[in-house]
């Protein structure tokens, strides 16, 4: 038997053995390495997933600086994130995301979020700007900025948007172009048009229905007998008006429309004084213009459960480029005129007075 042939086949096989076993720990620690290294990355840039530093595993890390020219996506920023288009991260954030168009955040977002567009985000301590939308079904502390739309679930802070916000509870102040909804607000709302709210003591718009609050149809008249029939809603304290009549006085311009705000300064079972700052406008649809703003000062007092009969004095702003429009008036504290003499504004002492049914 060939003994040397054996011994040496046997070591052949033991260094091949021995070869693999060390190839095997090598690439073992090769990948041990290369996964602790992509783990602990801090920094991240690219151009869109996964064409970036992080490449394939950038969803499973957390990054303090990160920097995109189209997206980027990660598991959570702990600094400042950058993208041209759009930043989307997994989970939580903690410091600044800008983006051209939105960023997207699966959990938690605290700091900032800037986009041309949206931001979408489970709530958080957050200041949010969005040109168009700031979306959080979640509970936010801060505020939202948007050109059109924010929502949130409970908003402790501030919304303020183009046109709309909406928030199941509100804890601060809603101000948005054209209406605002809430159920339970702590703070103002500020609409242009309409808020609505199951609780709401501080709405300021035209319209404002607040569940608990109250609303009344009134008929009014004034010094220049223009009566109108107004809607007044509102909240325990403010209240807003819009109205539409007729001037009794005038040939041409008799169409009447108003728009107010309004205030409970004193309230009791039978007695309260309201305050008013209301514009009265004048039209024949035709050439010319008549606008007089006043301060109304409206003591009531209710004569039975739903109706209230009241009346004050008022002071008044006058701007007209009409005949009947300073003829209206015969007594002013002060009058003046433009070098033209085609636009007469005068300062007076009025009153109004009527009746109005509280449902």
């Amino acid at each position: 038997m060939n003994f040397t042939f054996l011994k040496t086949n046997t070591s052949r096989k033991a260094l091949k053995i021995t070869t693999c076993l060390l190839l095997s720990l090598l690439a073992s620690n090769l990948f041990a390495q290369e996964d602790k290294t992509v783990s602990s990355h801090k920094l991240h840039f690219g151009l869109i997933y996964p064409v970036s530093s992080n490449g394939t595993h950038a969803p499973l890390d957390t990054n303090d600086f990160s920097f995109h020219l189209i997206a980027g996506i990660s598991a959570a920023e702990r600094g400042v994130a950058f993208a041209g288009l759009s930043n989307v991260v997994r989970n939580d954030t903690k410091g600044f995301l800008l983006a051209g168009f939105s960023n997207h955040i699966g959990k938690q977002a605290n700091g900032g979020l800037f986009s041309g567009f949206l931001n979408t985000y489970k709530g958080g301590q957050v200041f949010a700007l969005g040109g168009f939308a700031n979306i959080s079904p979640g509970n936010i502390q801060g505020a939202q900025f948007s050109g059109f739309m924010n929502l949130a679930a409970h908003a402790k802070g501030s919304q303020f948007a183009g046109f709309i916000n909406k928030a199941k509870d509100v804890n601060g102040a809603q101000i948005a172009g054209f209406i605002n909804i809430a159920k339970k607000v702590k703070g103002v709302q500020f609409a242009g048009f309409m808020n609505v709210a199951d609780s709401s003591d501080y709405p300021i718009g035209i319209i404002n229905l607040v569940k608990n609050g109250e609303k009344s149809i009134s008929l009014t008249t004034d010094e220049t007998l223009t009566t109108l029939l107004s809607f007044r809603s509102g909240g325990r304290v403010l209240y807003g008006i819009i109205g539409l009549g007729y001037n009794f006085k005038n040939a041409d311009e008799v169409y009447a429309f108003e728009a107010g705000l309004g205030a409970h300064l004193f309230k009791s079972n039978s007695f309260r004084l309201n305050a008013e700052v209301s514009g009265v406008g004048l039209e024949s649809f035709k050439a010319g213009e008549y606008m007089k703003t006043s301060l109304r000062l409206l003591p009531a007092l209710k004569i039975s459960k739903n109706l209230e009969i009241f009346g004050g004095p008022s002071f008044n702003y006058l701007n007209t480029t009409t005949a009947e429009g300073r003829s209206l008036n015969k007594k002013y504290v002060t009058s003046w005129e433009n070098k033209w003499g085609n636009n007469f504004q005068a300062l007076y002492i009025g009153y109004s007075g009527g009746l109005q049914y509280i449902f």
